[in-house]
């Protein structure tokens, strides 16, 4: 068993809250995997890949967990660390590179996901006000940038009413994030559905987010504020629950519409899918996040925790599922030259 592991994470170039909980889950991470009896190496991943692999090869690192999330804060290179770990045969946790930039992308996400039958709020993308054509949508809407995560550009200022209101403020939304997708806003319940295994991923139990203390004129969203500011009336009036009063039927219609995304993303290890129930409980696909984040507060490790699952134990889990996978062909002819 190799006892080096490189944690590869993606290196904070700012001090927000977002950016910064990266450090939590590599500090979470080595913990773990020496109580584990591994050797961990945290290994910065930025655009200077010359360095990156002058120190994988100088910590002869055999297996990585991987951590990037962006790659210098952009999301949408949030695949490459994984696509040179590809090019390298070097194992590693979670999702291919195709699966981790396909996920990214809300858009490509949404087009993929109607394609099997399972619904997505009805939205539009654009990239400027030229051609938006409000009538399409049924309000309200909620908008939000088609590549960014940890629901960075999401709050209650996202949510918009009525179409007058939203041109005046969609120019600018624009030119902060780039292309944005305005979304029809699913008035119900929101479910968090964790899955974790390997070769194929099982449902861990269903969080579900409980918006029942957030004042009458806030929207039920968990935006920015409701994840990173802990001043702020969504941080404290959005709890996590785990809800016992879902139907076997509802329940087992969440779960398979979170495993079939899963599945038609490639998602690898583990993920989470972010749900909606109307209140005819047709059940909306919001988001599937390939590898989701791991601090020790976060969704993902909740729902391992109610699983009966340590933070330790889900560590060793990963690790064993980066190494029992094939081996690329190519390094399967070089074992078989060997010999």
């Amino acid at each position: 068993m190799p006892k080096v592991v490189g944690i590869i994470y993606n290196k904070p170039l700012h001090g927000a809250a977002d950016s910064l909980d990266i450090l939590t889950q590599v500090d979470a991470v080595k913990t773990s995997l020496a109580a584990l009896g591994y050797d961990p190496k945290p290994v910065p991943f930025t655009k200077d890949v010359s360095l990156f692999l002058y120190k994988l090869k100088k910590h002869k690192i055999q297996v990585v967990f991987n951590l990037c999330e962006t790659v210098d804060e952009d999301a949408t290179l949030c695949g490459h660390p994984a696509t040179i770990l590809e090019l390298l045969e070097i194992p590693f946790t979670g999702s291919p590179s195709s699966s981790l930039m396909i996920s990214t992308d809300k858009v490509l996400t949404k087009q993929i996901i109607k394609s099997s039958g399972i619904l997505t709020p009805k939205s539009v993308t654009l990239s400027d006000t030229l051609y938006f054509n409000p009538n399409s949508l049924t309000f309200p809407v909620i908008v939000k940038p088609q590549f960014e995560d940890a629901s960075i550009g999401i709050d209650q200022t996202s949510v918009f009413e009525n179409k007058t209101l939203l041109r005046t403020k969609l120019s600018g939304f624009i030119a902060r994030f780039g292309s944005v997708i305005i979304e029809e806003y699913i008035d119900g319940r929101e479910f968090n559905v964790s899955l974790m295994g390997y070769p194929s991923l099982a449902p861990l139990p269903i969080a579900e987010i409980d918006f029942s203390h957030l004042p009458e004129n806030l929207h039920h969203i968990v935006g920015y504020r409701a994840k990173w500011d802990p001043s702020s009336i969504e941080y404290n009036r959005t709890g996590r629950i785990f809800p016992d009063n879902l139907s076997s039927g509802l329940q087992r219609k969440i779960e398979i519409a979170a495993m079939t995304c899963s599945r038609l993303l490639s998602v690898r290890d583990y993920g989470r899918v972010d749900i909606r129930v109307d209140r005819q409980e047709n059940i909306y696909v919001l988001e599937v996040n390939a590898n989701p984040c791991l601090s020790p507060d976060s969704g993902f490790v909740a729902a391992v925790t109610k699983s009966g699952l340590s933070y330790d134990r889900m560590v060793e889990r990963m690790i064993k599922f980066a190494r029992q996978r094939p081996l690329p062909q190519s390094s399967r002819s070089k074992i078989t030259k060997v010999h």
